[in-house]
C-alpha cells in the first residue's frame, strides 16, 4: 500500500514537472541589427577632426563619408539630420541644425565626403534641405573653444515612403511628414570644441 502511493506521489511528481518544463517558453529568437549609421573619419563618440568642421585648414568644412548597414525591410527612402543637442537655440528646447536631407533613396547605403553644400537636388533624388543658417547643405561644426566638447548627432531615419515636401521644407515640416512613417533609427555621434 505504501509503496503504492509512493509510485503514485512520484509519477504525479514526475508528470508536473515535465508538464512545467513543456510550457516553458522557448528561449526568444535573436533580433537582427537595428539600422547602422558609421563613418571612417571618425569613431563613434570620438573626436571628429578639424576638416569637417568651421576649423577646417581649408576653411571650408566638408561632410563627411557615411555608411549605413542593416536597411529595415519595406524601407523606401532615408531623411538624414545633423544637430547640435548641446546648442540650445534661444533658450528653447530647438538645436542647431547642421544639415538634413530628404528622400535618399532606400537603394543608397552611403553618401561620400564633401557633398555639395548649395545643391538641394543631388543626382540621385536627394533633396538637400535648409541648416540653422538657411543655407543648403552642410553646415561645419563650431563649438566654441573654452566650452565643454558639444555632441554632434547624425541621426538616419529609414522610412516606408518618400516626402512630398520643397526643398525648402522646415525641419518641422519635414518631422511632421515623417510621423507614422518611420521603421527604424541609427544613430552617430562626434564630439567636437574649436582648438585652443
Amino acid at each position: 500500500m505504501m509503496k503504492t502511493a509512493l509510485r503514485m506521489a512520484l509519477a504525479a511528481w514526475a508528470l508536473s514537472s515535465w508538464s512545467a518544463l513543456a510550457q516553458t517558453p522557448a528561449a526568444p529568437a535573436t533580433r537582427p541589427p537595428g539600422l547602422t549609421l558609421t563613418t571612417t573619419a571618425f569613431e563613434d563618440g570620438g573626436i571628429i577632426p578639424n576638416k569637417y568642421t568651421q576649423s577646417s585648414p581649408a576653411g571650408t568644412a566638408v561632410s563627411p563619408p557615411l555608411a549605413w548597414t542593416n536597411t529595415p525591410a519595406g524601407t523606401v527612402s532615408y531623411v538624414l539630420f545633423l544637430f547640435d543637442p548641446d546648442a540650445p537655440v534661444m533658450k528653447s528646447t530647438s538645436n542647431i541644425l547642421h544639415w538634413m536631407a530628404f528622400n535618399i533613396p532606400a537603394a543608397t547605403h552611403s553618401l561620400p565626403e564633401g557633398v555639395p553644400a548649395g545643391q538641394a537636388a543631388l543626382a540621385d533624388g536627394t533633396t538637400q534641405g535648409l541648416n540653422f543658417r538657411r543655407n543648403v547643405g552642410y553646415m561645419g561644426m563650431a563649438a566654441g573653444a573654452n566650452g565643454p566638447y558639444h555632441h554632434y548627432t547624425f541621426e538616419l531615419v529609414a522610412l516606408d515612403s518618400k516626402l512630398s515636401l520643397p526643398p525648402d521644407a522646415s525641419r518641422k515640416d519635414v518631422e511632421a511628414a515623417m510621423d507614422g512613417h518611420v521603421l527604424g533609427i541609427g544613430i552617430l555621434v562626434g564630439r567636437f570644441r574649436r582648438p585652443q
